[in-house]
């Protein structure tokens, strides 16, 4: 049995999410994996998913348009009744960005890229 029901992976590179989804599938995370390189159109799928699947969804923050921040307050404002696990996933090694992290409810951690099995496990 897979500990999530669906992973979306939001990156504006495709490459770490091809990097990112080859760890997951390697792991047997999910049996679905969704990339998007735009965070809108995240927020348009999500809205589509059931609220009682168990979701996984990995944000970067620096992204073009709609940042990581600007994703985070979209989703808390159409997503409420989700309970999904949003961790942001990115380069910045700013202790602030960890610190805002903690003040949307939605998030569940942070890690630093590059993602490795290590440091999914406490997600696991």
């Amino acid at each position: 049995m897979y500990p999530f029901d669906l992973i979306v992976l939001i990156d504006d590179d495709p490459i770490n999410n091809l990097i990112n989804r080859r760890l997951i599938n390697k792991l047997q995370l999910s049996p679905r994996i969704e990339e998007f390189l735009e965070a809108e159109q995240a927020l348009v799928f999500l809205k589509t998913v059931p609220s009682v699947q168990h979701l996984l969804i990995l944000v970067d923050i620096n992204m073009p348009v709609m940042n990581g921040w600007d994703f985070l307050k979209e989703y808390a404002g159409h997503c409420l009744e989700r309970n999904d696990s949003v961790v942001m996933l990115s380069s910045s090694i700013d202790f602030q960005d960890r610190q805002r992290a903690k003040e949307f409810p939605a998030v569940s951690g942070f890690i630093e890229k590059p993602l490795t099995f290590e440091k999914l496990k406490p997600l696991i």
